[in-house]
């Protein structure tokens, strides 16, 4: 009776001790993929700060208001979700690192949307632009990947990167604002750049192309972390390779703020199926994201422009706008099992939901005036 009950003892010890290991592996384990994530979230960060700031000093004369404004709208687009998020308002994400990330997103986008009227807003309209931007991004990605208001099911819509609810959201809202707010005076006035400005893009790009695999692997599971970074390299070499060849042949000479800018399309196309795609699939949506966003910098844009009667600066329909839609089509294609009518339908609410909500936003900005000067530091700096 004594042997037995030793026996017992020993054994439920055994177990607790065994328990509580299995615990702590647990707890451990966890803690190695929050540093992990916390990595890619500082890589996400030079993106937001070097990579966006310095690809948008190509204008001559802009270049303390670009990096200036840079730096306000990541400080009110990061605070403003992890707010939202801290208070359950359309979702939660979870971890506090996964916020960090989430909002470091919503920040990307905010940048992109801030491309399209660049160089025409007073710095207390980029302030303001991103108090309106957020809530409306987070209400789309709540509808999109929430459930919200139960028109698509969670997980249904394929866009682990962001193609569609990062890019081409920016994008298109930041289109909706150069339509109500951009004047004749400003349709007629010239973007300049020079050897400098050109350099500094140049340079930003580069930060913007080492970093993108990070920004789409952040989110995805460990063990896909090193077949996503593979895909999305694969898929910005081919977007600078069909770059510099498309410039070329449709210019007859290499123009910088091609490959500054669609060199990095691939990265943009990718996104949506960065974890699931195969690398040559990935090399090819590569391939023809950069020669359509060459093709819309060098031939679209001026006809686009026209139709919506505003300037879009940094051109970001052509390498967030029409990258992102097509990478979010693409995984129509490439991801095995996808809801098709999911896809289809969350790629169109979030067009509505950018065009509509960012055309308001541009009317309430025109409410702080103009800028005396577009595409100069002198009426805000000293210089």
């Amino acid at each position: 009776m004594k042997k037995s009950g030793v026996c017992f003892t020993v054994l439920l010890s055994l177990f607790v001790l065994l328990s509580t290991v299995a615990a702590c592996g647990a707890t451990e384990l966890e803690h190695v993929i929050e540093v992990q994530k916390y990595n890619r979230a500082i890589h996400i960060m030079a993106m937001l700060l070097a990579g966006f700031g310095f690809l948008m000093v190509f204008v001559k004369k802009y270049g303390r208001s670009a990096v200036t404004a840079t730096y306000l709208l990541v400080s009110v687009a990061i605070p403003l979700y992890i707010l939202k998020d801290s208070l359950g308002i359309l979702g939660h994400s979870g971890s506090e690192i996964d916020s960090l990330i989430l909002a470091e997103f919503a920040a990307a986008s905010l940048l992109i949307c801030a491309g399209a009227p660049l160089g025409r807003l007073k710095m207390g309209q980029y302030i303001l632009l991103g108090l309106l931007f957020i809530p409306c991004y987070a209400l789309n990605e709540w509808i999109i990947l929430d459930e919200g208001f139960g028109l698509i099911a969670s997980g249904a819509f394929v866009d682990t990167g962001g193609s569609i609810v990062i890019h081409a959201f920016g994008a298109i809202f930041g289109l909706g604002v150069i339509m109500t707010m951009t004047t004749k005076k400003e349709m007629d006035e010239p973007i300049e750049s020079d050897d400098t400005s050109d350099r500094f893009s140049l340079l930003g790009s580069m930060i913007l192309w080492l970093f993108w695999p990070s920004f789409c692997a952040a989110l995805v599971a460990p063990e896909l972390v090193p077949h996503t970074a593979i895909n999305v390299i694969l898929a910005l070499s081919g977007a600078t390779l069909a770059t510099y060849f498309a410039t070329v042949g449709l210019r007859g000479k290499i123009s910088a703020a091609d490959i500054a800018n669609a060199a990095l399309a691939g990265g943009v196309a990718i996104g949506s199926t960065c974890d699931v795609a195969s690398p040559a699939s990935s090399f090819v949506i590569g391939l023809v994201a950069g020669a359509i966003s060459t093709f819309g910098f060098a031939v679209l844009q001026g006809k686009v422009e026209s139709v919506l009667k505003g300037i879009d600066t940094c051109g970001v329909m052509n390498l967030h706008g029409i990258p992102g839609i097509l990478g979010g089509v693409a995984a129509l294609f490439i991801a095995n099992g996808i809801d098709k009518t999911s896809q289809l339908t969350g790629i169109g609410i979030t067009i509505l939901i950018a065009a509509g909500t960012g055309f308001v936003a541009g009317k309430i900005l025109t409410v702080l005036g103009r800028k005396a000067e577009c595409y100069v530091d002198a009426d805000e700096f000293e210089l």
